[in-house]
């Protein structure tokens, strides 16, 4: 079978081909993923994509299964912990963002229902398709970013967004 790619996904690592194959510009609804992926594109910030996807599985048993309660407990010795694994980006400010944000989710969560919820009211529900355009911000990217940040979000540029 013949798979159309961009031209970024890097077909020499399974992990990339995988993401862009099957998770990249697809609509996703899964709430734990979601906050996943918040805070994993707050983590890649300054580094590629690919470092960050290399270093998922990690994170994902670093972070709890990226558990919002739990993470929102971690205390001085977990962070220690997790600067000291070299299976995550060991960056104190994007540690410290994760665990500001598992606190600003939780409120989040509390205000409008769920992260989910939050993120498709933007769009109406309806994914917006840019046809291959690459896009890095937008005026609504812009707009998400800055209540998160006003939310008490870390690391949530509109880049990221």
């Amino acid at each position: 079978m013949n798979v159309k790619r961009c031209s970024w996904a890097n077909s020499a690592n399974p992990l990339y081909l995988d993401y862009h194959d099957n998770e990249w510009g697809r609509p996703c609804h899964d709430e734990n993923r979601l906050f996943e992926m918040l805070n994993l594109e707050g983590a890649q910030a300054g580094l590629s994509w690919e470092t960050v996807l290399n270093k998922r599985a990690s994170y994902r048993i670093a972070f709890d299964d990226w558990d919002a309660k739990k993470i929102a407990q971690y205390d001085a010795d977990k962070v220690a912990e997790l600067l000291a694994n070299p299976g995550i980006v060991r960056n104190r400010l994007k540690v410290a963002a994760t665990i500001s944000n598992a606190k600003a989710y939780l409120q989040l969560c509390e205000e409008v229902g769920s992260l989910d919820a939050y993120l498709w009211a933007y769009v109406d529900g309806k994914p917006i398709l840019n046809h291959g355009e690459r896009i890095v911000t937008t005026p609504l990217s812009d707009r998400i970013s800055k209540d998160l940040r006003q939310r008490g979000f870390k690391f949530v540029g509109s880049t990221i967004i």
